[in-house]
C-alpha cells in the first residue's frame, strides 16, 4: 500500500483464499470482509443511520449519479460532505455514476469523451466524463471514490466486450489524472464480461495503474450464476493482495459466501433492501415470501434463530398482515431483518476465517441455502 494512500487494509488472517482484516478509512475502521448497505440518495431505504450503526455497519454506499442530479454535489459539499449530510458516523463509498447513467437515463451516446444522456428526473441533457465523475465525488466527500467505467451489458460478443474494457482502461487513466483530493481513496474497476481472456486483460491493465483498491464490475447483470462466479474468481485472482478487493453489486447470501472464499473483502447489493420492500425475507434456510397465505396464522418470527428487533417483536402472521395492508412498518421490519441477517453473515464469515474453519462454514451454509453450485470452490 502506497504511504500516500488515504486508506489501508490490514489483513490479520487468511484461511485458504478467504481473508479477514480491517479497512482503515478517514471515517474509521471497517472490519472485513464487509457488506455495504446501498444508500442511493444518501439514505438506506427505511433505515436511519443510527440503526445501521447499531447493527454494526461502518460503511455504506451512496450513488454519485443520483446525488449529482439531486440535491447537487455543491450543496452536499457545503453541508460538510455526504457522511455529515446524512448524519452517518461511518465511512461512505460512492460509485462513479456510470452504471446509473446507462441503466436509468435515456442514453444519447457513449464515446471516448464519456456518457451523454438525459436525466431521468427532468429530461435535461447532461454528460458524465471521467473528470466530471471525479469532481462530483470529491465534492461529495466520500471516503472511497470509483473510477468511471463502462459496465459492459450482457450479452455482449467478444469484440464488443473488448472495446468496452479498453474504454474503461482509458477512462481509468483519466480518472487518476483528474483526482485532486489526497484524503479520498480511488478504486479502479475490472471489466471483461464473461470472457476469461478479457477479464485477465482488464485486470492487468487496471492493476498497472496507481489505484488505492480494485473492484470487479460488470457481474450479476444477467449472466448465468456459474459464469458470474467463475469471472469473479478469475478477476480476484489477478488483484494485488495488499489492496482492498471489492465485488460490485453481488449478491445473495450464497454469492457472498462464495466470493469471500475467493478472496474479496468488500461487497454491496440492493437485494436485502429491495427484496424487503417486495416482501421477501432472507433466513438461515433460504428466503421466504411473506405474502404467501401459509404465513397468515404463523406465530413464528421471520427466522427463529434471528435476534433482530423484528424477530424478537413480530410474528410472521403480523408482518404478513401489515405487508398486505401496505403499512410502512412492513418495509421497515423486513429491511431491518434482512440487513441484520447480512451483518450476522459477515461476522460469522469473519469468525470462521479467524478460526481456520471457513471451508466447512462455507460448505454448510451453501448446502443449507441450497445454492452450492457454480463450479467455484468456497475454499
Amino acid at each position: 500500500m502506497s504511504p500516500t494512500s488515504p486508506i489501508s487494509i490490514n489483513l490479520t488472517t487468511r484461511d485458504g483464499d478467504a481473508r479477514a482484516g480491517t479497512l482503515v478509512t478517514p471515517h474509521g475502521e471497517v472490519v472485513t470482509p464487509c457488506f455495504m448497505p446501498v444508500g442511493t440518495q444518501a439514505a438506506v431505504k427505511a433505515m436511519s443511520p443510527d440503526e445501521l450503526w447499531d447493527m454494526g455497519y461502518r460503511m455504506v454506499l451512496a450513488n454519485a449519479y443520483h446525488l449529482a442530479l439531486r440535491p447537487g454535489p455543491e450543496l452536499v459539499q457545503s453541508m460538510g460532505g455526504v457522511a455529515r449530510f446524512m448524519g452517518y458516523r461511518g465511512a461512505v463509498l460512492t460509485d462513479s455514476g456510470g452504471f446509473q447513467a446507462m441503466s436509468l437515463a435515456k442514453i444519447n451516446s457513449i464515446s471516448e469523451e464519456g456518457i451523454r444522456f438525459q436525466s431521468h428526473l427532468d429530461g435535461s441533457r447532461l454528460s458524465l466524463t471521467p473528470e466530471s465523475s471525479i469532481d462530483i465525488q470529491e465534492r461529495l466527500g466520500s471516503d472511497i471514490m470509483m473510477a468511471l467505467d463502462e459496465c459492459t451489458p450482457y450479452p455482449a460478443d467478444h469484440g464488443r466486450a473488448l472495446k468496452s474494457l479498453e474504454l474503461t482502461a482509458r477512462w481509468a487513466e483519466r480518472s487518476l489524472l483528474a483526482r485532486r483530493s489526497t484524503t479520498q481513496a480511488l478504486f479502479g474497476i475490472v471489466q471483461g464480461s464473461v470472457y476469461t481472456d478479457l477479464r485477465r486483460m482488464s485486470a492487468r491493465q487496471i492493476t498497472s495503474l496507481g489505484f488505492d483498491g480494485f473492484a470487479a464490475g460488470g457481474l450479476s447483470v444477467g449472466e448465468p450464476k456459474p459464469a458470474m462466479r467463475e469471472m469473479a474468481a478469475i478477476s480476484v485472482s489477478m488483484l494485488p493482495a495488499d489492496k482492498p478487493r471489492y465485488l460490485m453489486g453481488v449478491g445473495t447470501p450464497a454469492d457472498l459466501i462464495a466470493a469471500i472464499g475467493m478472496g474479496f473483502d468488500m461487497f454491496d447489493c440492493v437485494l436485502p433492501t429491495r427484496n424487503a420492500r417486495n416482501g421477501s425475507a432472507f433466513t438461515s434456510t433460504g428466503p421466504i415470501a411473506i405474502k404467501r397465505a401459509e404465513y397468515a396464522r404463523d406465530e413464528r418470527p421471520l427466522d427463529p434463530g434471528c435476534e433482530c428487533r423484528p424477530c424478537r417483536t413480530f410474528t410472521r402472521a403480523y408482518i404478513r398482515h401489515i405487508f398486505m395492508a401496505r403499512e410502512i412498518l412492513a418495509a421497515r421490519a423486513l429491511t431491518e431483518h434482512n440487513l441484520f441477517f447480512y451483518g450476522c453473515l459477515m461476522r460469522a464469515a469473519q469468525a470462521a476465517i479467524v478460526s481456520g474453519t471457513f471451508a466447512s462454514f462455507a460448505r454448510a451454509n451453501l448446502d443449507r441455502l441450497g445454492e452450492n453450485e457454480g463450479g467455484v470452490e468456497a475454499s
